[in-house]
């Protein structure tokens, strides 16, 4: 992961995902857990945060300081509190057994390293309380567009006349399973994907999940 890459992509991002391709999944799910406290690991500039202002007690960390600026600019605009933090997903920094739920959108897929991968699921598992749950996507290998391509490509975004990349790791639902297992967690369901669903599940965009610590 570079942190200068994603600090000087955040004002395009804020403006070009001002809200959230998961509204859908992120609603359904908020009207699950109801209310609690709720960490974003990796929440960027913070429109994942919407489904969850009524009710939930909100916790936000991303490693890029622009994106933490963006996202503090966007709770103000819409209204609700969130305590910030600048930090890893590899080294939380939150005790053991912190939150009731947690969000990871699109973050997981940025982490270069099977064992840093492993680490960082390892960290979420840990700041849940048991019975805790998380939603968590990633960027699915056998999407379409990736079908030739191998399974780490790096992602341009164009700033004027300068292209900077972003490293991809591509996860396999086969893979995700197997992770998510390793870290403790059970599965509960893999959620449909409505923003950008293809007619066969297996090549959705997107990996999404829904987790559980515990029983």
């Amino acid at each position: 992961m570079s942190r200068e890459v994603f600090d000087r992509i955040a004002p395009g991002w804020y403006n070009y995902r001002h809200w959230s391709i998961f509204r859908k999944e992120l609603e359904t799910v908020a009207r699950r857990w109801k209310r609690g406290s709720l960490v974003n690991i990796g929440c960027a500039h913070g429109p994942d945060f919407l489904p969850f202002r009524d009710g939930f007690q909100l916790y936000g960390m991303d490693f890029s300081s622009q994106m933490l600026n963006l996202a503090l600019k966007y709770s103000q605009k819409f209204e609700f509190p969130v305590a910030l933090f600048l930090a890893d997903a590899r080294h939380l920094p939150f005790s053991d057994d912190t939150f009731d739920y947690a969000l990871s959108v699109a973050t997981y897929h940025h982490i270069k390293g099977d064992g840093e991968r492993k680490s960082a699921l390892s960290e979420l598992y840990r700041v849940l309380k048991p019975g805790g749950e998380a939603f968590i996507t990633v960027w699915n290998r056998w999407q379409p567009r990736f079908w030739f391509t191998g399974k780490e490509p790096d992602i341009p975004w164009k700033i004027k006349d300068e292209t900077l990349y972003r490293y991809y790791y591509l996860f396999s639902y086969p893979e995700m399973k197997r992770l998510v297992k390793q870290a403790g967690f059970r599965i509960i369901r893999f959620p449909d994907e409505p923003s950008y669903l293809h007619p066969l599940k297996f090549f959705s965009r997107n990996i999404c999940l829904l987790v559980r610590k515990g029983y």
